[in-house]
């Protein structure tokens, strides 16, 4: 039995010996990707800033007619938003790595 380990061994050890150790390489597409990455990341910066100014402007609006205030709320909305936006890749890398 022992003779059968030291053989299999032996074979198994010469062939993962043979493999080496591969560099690591950026994938295929990855510029692209990256890309894409950032089209998203103004787009996601430009409708939170458009958000606030809307609810800016409709805040002005409820408080000049005299009605119901909600726009607090949407101020409060876009600005958390925006905050988890813009750190997703913090949070990404504190919980992936």
């Amino acid at each position: 039995m022992s003779i059968i380990l030291a053989t299999a061994h032996d074979t198994y050890g010469a062939v993962l010996a043979q493999i080496g150790n591969p560099s690591p390489e950026a994938p295929p597409l990855a510029d692209k990707i990256m890309q894409l990455v950032r089209y998203l990341t103004w787009f996601v910066l430009l409708s939170g800033i458009l958000a606030i100014v809307y609810a800016g402007g409709r805040f002005a609006w409820e408080k000049w007619s005299g009605g119901g205030l909600q726009s607090p709320k949407m101020v409060a909305g876009a600005m958390i938003g925006g905050v988890v936006a813009t750190s997703a890749g913090t949070i990404m890398n504190a919980v992936v790595g």
